[in-house]
């Protein structure tokens, strides 16, 4: 664990745990772990009682002529310029909805608007259904929808099938970033240059990437990317970067059809949940929190992220890059472990190859829920199934008839004793 060790002079994870209550909890006589994190993180006490200081103080319509609506309107618009210094775009690119699944859905509905029946969609079989149904529901309005293979071996996007697929019909391309099924980091940006090249508007699912590493959209060159803030310590809320060139020409729905608006307002129906931008936004300032501590590891050790940066966006990739950096050496310690059993298999990329913290296995002759199940009991949380990423689990790893994977995910308030415990309790199950 050497490098979690290197870590701990700008990485304090007791003073992180301290933060969230509900690390306190109890389960059977045993302490709750939450290895969960893929589907969701715990939240600290100051994006909490940001939540609750909106309802109690500021709570109110928009655009209104007293106080605690014009509050509300400037709390919207502060979350937009700290969800832009997280992604590192504008503020009026930030548009906030429901959950990452609806953003797709009335962003896809926005955009085929402008299509016609034979225009070709790429989507990929390592996607969360969140990124593929959108798209897949639009073939009935003649949209030609093709789907970029996986290699099952390693569970890596075939990039000569992405080649294959990829043409001047097509006119947009939705691609994973991070795999939430088994972890697999893909390089999107040669295929979104490729994309580009053929005239095509793309589309990011970054829902699982963003909780572990920086991002860059403008470096990345996407037209659009979503994230949900639920899964990086905030309430359950989706958030969408539009290209501003591109939100000022989409035709999006509204509740009274004459008015389009300007972007980001022309993209966000009905009235905002202002307690949860809110508590969005602090969930940033949360991560910001950790690169304060990691400022200096971080500014030493990446100067290709951190040189030019400064303010907010500063403290947010530093906080990124020390998540990473802490997260890694757990999950490798993890994988090694579970590698070494028998009957258990680990799904997922090549040691070595780019991946997130999250780690996901099958013990023979069990099935995924009876494992799950019995972590649960101890504890330790886990998911099990296909987590919506159907396509890769269920069909490309034929994993269906045995319930899919057991997922182990790992966040900034995990420890080594968590994982050493982990190990012990799947040692158990497979004796």
């Amino acid at each position: 664990m050497k490098g979690v060790k290197q870590m701990n002079k700008w990485y304090d994870v007791e003073k992180i745990r301290s933060q969230f209550p509900s690390i306190e909890r109890v389960v059977n006589g045993h302490p709750i772990m939450y290895l969960d994190g893929p589907g969701g993180t715990q939240v600290p006490q100051r994006v909490a009682d940001k939540v609750t200081e909106y309802l109690l103080h500021h709570n109110a319509n928009a655009h209104g002529h007293f106080i605690t609506s014009q509050e509300s309107d400037a709390i919207h618009e502060a979350a937009r310029e700290t969800l832009a210094d997280f992604l590192g775009c504008k503020a009026e690119e930030i548009m906030f909805g429901d959950s990452s699944s609806t953003n797709n859905f009335k962003l896809a509905l926005a955009l085929v608007r402008d299509m016609k029946k034979g225009d070709e969609v790429i989507i990929t079989d390592l996607d969360h259904e969140s990124n593929r149904s959108p798209w897949r529901h639009m073939e009935e309005k003649g949209i030609v929808v093709k789907r970029v293979a996986v290699n099952p071996e390693d569970c890596t996007m075939n990039m000569e099938d992405y080649k294959e697929k990829l043409s001047d019909k097509t006119k947009v391309v939705a691609l994973n970033w991070a795999s939430n099924g088994v972890g697999t980091i893909t390089d999107i940006k040669p295929m979104i240059k490729m994309a580009k090249e053929m005239g095509a508007i793309t589309i990011v699912d970054a829902v699982h990437y963003a909780p572990h590493q920086p991002i860059d959209v403008k470096d990345m060159g996407m037209d659009f990317l979503l994230c949900s803030t639920y899964k990086f310590f905030g309430p359950h809320m989706g958030v969408l970067y539009g290209r501003k060139e591109l939100m000022d020409e989409l035709r999006t729905y509204r509740v009274i059809v004459e008015d389009n608006e300007n972007p980001p307002q022309k993209f966000e129906t009905g009235t905002p949940q202002f307690e949860s931008i809110s508590g969005s936004a602090e969930a940033v300032e949360f991560i910001a929190s950790i690169g304060q501590d990691s400022e200096t590891w971080a500014a030493e050790n990446h100067p290709e992220w951190m040189e030019g940066l400064t303010g907010r966006r500063r403290l947010v990739v530093a906080g990124m890059l020390a998540i990473d950096a802490y997260e890694e050496p757990l999950a490798k310690k993890l994988r090694t472990a579970l590698r070494a059993l028998p009957k258990v298999k680990v799904h997922g990329p090549k040691e070595g190859d780019p991946r997130t913290s999250t780690v996901s296995f099958l013990v023979e002759g069990m099935h995924a829920e009876e494992v799950a199940k019995k972590m649960g009991e101890k504890g330790i949380c886990v998911w099990d199934g296909h987590y919506y990423a159907r396509e890769l689990i269920n069909n490309t790893l034929g994993l269906e008839s045995v319930g899919g994977l057991v997922r182990i995910g790992l966040a900034p308030y995990n420890t080594e004793e968590e994982i050493d415990r982990t190990i012990a309790t799947i040692k158990e199950i497979v004796s």
